[in-house]
């Protein structure tokens, strides 16, 4: 894509560009599901070069040059920074259609006002511009990430972390609003041979002797409650297969007490202690007026030899099966017969989930709450054109489009902020695009409402953030 600043790119048609110039560019982003180090925000980190920020930290492009046949020496081997700064110049010609290419292309024009396109060629002027960048206040962690309107930006924190960082960056006038979103999958993970001394841990954190499955709810309680403390909204759960079943607290009892002492359960014990706990925290998150994420449906166990070449997060996974919607189903009716269902998002991997998903957030409702059940965003293998295009398709044929609560980035980088200019730009094309066919009114009040909504005010709701309402 072009990466003049006021370009057309991606907009098609005389209403998607004035959509997008006149409402989409101008408004803040809500960043709620981020992978961002909080304590590189905390410590205005400042990073050497462009491998450093841009490469090292991005399975995206270790994936890709991994499908081109790069040395795994020169993507997250010994090489030095510079030659894979160089690698990765000399691949992105090759990624046209990928999503990396644009945004890359955005992520040099936002940040470092470079529009040149990044080749083998160009490649030692642009690290050298970088770099000189990257010296400077502007370009440190909170520097870039002040470059884009970001008004609130979620991390991903693990149920032990300390939070100290988020404490370090609470109201701080040179920092948009860093918040933690509580990732739980370490209370979850009762097969691991690692879950015994975890609990242990739990323990020694809460202050609280942990024996049986009642003091194991209350030390994730008093961790929920630190987090609340520190503003929290939002959980987040990886399911990659949905496993649910009714269970109650005395069928819970006995395997909880099993893995407590490192017993290896079968897979019946496993899925009623892991639906118990999914369940109980559910309810717990309800209580609390936090909203749940469920990640569905990623196949993480493919090559063993890069697992433990480059470690879980390698980007070597892939789309795994749909997700189960009769057991989604029991798990969600569950919580709302005990009036205990949290507003939630569902993120299907899948991408013939987007349907089945769509429809069901017509199916749990709750009275003056807009959207309680959200497909959310199009996610990791998805979050490009097509991905996002098939899924507003669905929610408009499936579901409410008017309620979604739009992009995220899913990114440990500071410069993904431009995928939600990438993300506007694909929305307001699509709105001018069912004009143009005669499927959408022609009514540019009604569409800028649908763009300030999905791009800002929704998330902004139903999230129960506190940031004010955007005026332009």
């Amino acid at each position: 894509m072009s990466t003049h600043p006021n370009d057309h790119s991606l907009l098609r048609t005389p209403l998607s560009r004035r959509l997008y110039h006149e409402q989409a560019a101008v408004l803040p982003i809500i960043d709620f599901h981020s992978h961002l180090s909080a304590r590189d925000l905390a410590a205005d980190r400042v990073f050497a070069n462009l491998t450093e920020l841009w490469i090292a930290p991005d399975p995206y492009k270790h994936r890709a040059l991994r499908q081109l046949g790069v040395p795994e020496r020169a993507i997250t081997g010994d090489a030095p920074d510079e030659e894979k700064f160089q690698v990765w110049a000399a691949a992105l010609p090759r990624l046209l259609g990928h999503p990396l290419h644009p945004w890359s292309t955005l992520e040099l024009a936002r940040y470092f006002d470079i529009t040149t396109p990044l080749s083998a060629a160009s490649a030692p002027d642009i690290w050298r511009r970088t770099r000189e960048l990257l010296a400077r206040p502007t370009h440190s962690a909170r520097g870039l990430l002040g470059t884009t309107p970001v008004a609130c930006v979620c991390t991903s924190d693990r149920l032990l972390d300390p939070l100290d960082d988020h404490r370090r960056l609470a109201g701080r006038s040179d920092v948009p609003r860093v918040l933690p979103s509580l990732r739980a999958d370490d209370a979850l993970a009762v097969q691991s041979p690692e879950f015994p001394a975890w609990v242990r841990a739990l323990g020694e954190v809460t202050g609280i002797r942990i024996s049986r499955l009642a003091d194991y709810l209350a030390a994730l309680e008093d961790r929920l409650d630190a987090f609340a403390a520190h503003g929290c909204l939002l959980s987040d759960h990886g399911l990659d297969t949905f496993d649910y079943a009714t269970t109650s607290e005395p069928e819970a009892e006995r395997p909880f007490r099993r893995a407590l002492e490192g017993g290896v359960l079968d897979i019946g014990e496993s899925r009623a202690l892991r639906s118990y706990l999914l369940a109980a925290l559910g309810a717990s998150y309800a209580r609390r007026g936090w909203a749940m994420q469920l990640h569905l449906g990623a196949q993480r166990e493919t090559s063993s030899r890069l697992r433990n070449q480059t470690g879980p997060a390698g980007g070597y996974a892939t789309i795994g099966q749909h997700t189960p919607i009769p057991l989604l189903c029991r798990f969600l009716d569950d919580l709302e017969r005990r009036q205990a269902l949290p507003r939630m998002l569902l993120y299907p991997l899948h991408p013939g989930d987007y349907a089945p998903l769509a429809t069901l957030t017509g199916s749990f409702t709750e009275e003056g709450v807009a959207g309680k059940l959200q497909c959310g965003p199009a996610w990791w293998f998805n979050d490009h054109l097509l991905g996002m295009r098939q899924h507003l398709d669905a929610l408009s044929h499936y579901g409410c489009l008017s309620t979604f609560v739009g992009m995220t980035t899913d990114s440990r980088s500071l410069l993904s902020m431009t995928r939600h200019e990438y993300f506007r730009r694909i929305l307001c094309d699509y709105l001018g695009e069912q004009v143009a066919a005669g499927r959408f009114p022609d009514d540019y009040d009604l569409l800028a409402d649908y763009v300030r909504r999905i791009a800002y005010d929704n998330a902004r709701t139903w999230l129960r953030l506190p940031l004010l309402p955007y005026s332009p």
